[in-house]
């Protein structure tokens, strides 16, 4: 038998109902990565949907900051069972506190007008290099960045795609491109001339909520460059919008994301 992906291993619930408790990986104490709780939170609520309907939106807010290591309760909420849509509220606790409420859609896949502006890319793939951040999860992932990027981080533009294969199913992949989508929005919403160096005059920085809206088939086995432009900062927020392109342009999702800067 195939081992399950590690995405499929991270959907992998403890469920009774309509109640989830998502495994968890990473060092006890350490902050909880954003895109993995909202990637579950989508998982949890697509196992309440009909499989021919699938993700077509979310929206998150973290409401405060979890753990590597506690146990993730999930609650999803029925709030409207349609003819093409579905959608789902779904609340995720750690210690009977909630870390976040989403929002999330889900639409039976139909014909349609099939258009989307062209956006060459910023860095193209043959001119990015390897990059390595410090986080428990990029081993599951492979990233290439602008050469000019030194920092610690990852600056958008950048190419990421999975090291191992990923099931061929909607729901799945959609969480995959969840977990993804929140890796750089947080320093593209850098207000600028702000240093990236701790001790350099770098303060606090989190994500406050985050948005995806699902376009088309995504592949995380193949290279898709995320592009994300900062539209402003004002009353230390950041608001950014993103774009998931493949390799032939194609336009996969758009995200949107509001990260907090306190310097």
């Amino acid at each position: 038998m195939t081992e399950p992906s590690w995405m499929a291993a991270l959907l992998d619930f403890d469920r009774a109902g309509d109640r989830f408790l998502a495994p968890q990986l990473g060092v006890p104490g350490m902050r909880l990565f954003g895109g993995l709780i909202a990637a579950q939170a989508l998982g949890a609520a697509g196992a309440t949907v009909d499989p021919g309907k699938h993700p077509q939106s979310l929206h998150a807010y973290f409401v405060r900051g979890g753990e590597f290591g506690v146990d993730v309760e999930l609650e999803v909420e029925r709030t409207r069972d349609g003819r093409s849509f579905d959608t789902r509220r779904v609340t995720a606790r750690q210690h009977g506190k909630v870390i976040l409420e989403m929002i999330a859609s889900f639409q039976i896949p139909e014909d349609g007008a099939d258009w989307h502006p062209a956006r060459p890319p910023s860095v193209p793939l043959e001119s990015a290099i390897a990059k390595t951040l410090d986080l428990d999860f990029t081993n599951w992932l492979e990233l290439r960045c602008d050469p000019a990027d030194t920092t610690r981080f990852v600056l958008p533009p950048f190419w990421i795609r999975s090291r191992s294969p990923i099931e061929d199913d909607p729901l799945i992949r959609a969480c995959t491109l969840t977990f993804v989508s929140d890796i750089g929005p947080v320093p593209a919403a850098r207000p600028p001339g702000t240093p990236f160096t701790p001790g350099e005059g770098t303060g606090f920085a989190t994500s406050l909520d985050h948005s995806v809206w699902f376009h088309r088939p995504f592949d995380p086995d193949r290279w898709h460059r995320y592009e994300i432009d900062s539209l402003g900062n004002s009353h230390s927020r950041g608001l950014v919008v993103g774009g998931f392109y493949d390799t032939a342009g194609a336009l996969i999702a758009n995200t949107s994301q509001q990260a907090l800067w306190r310097l």
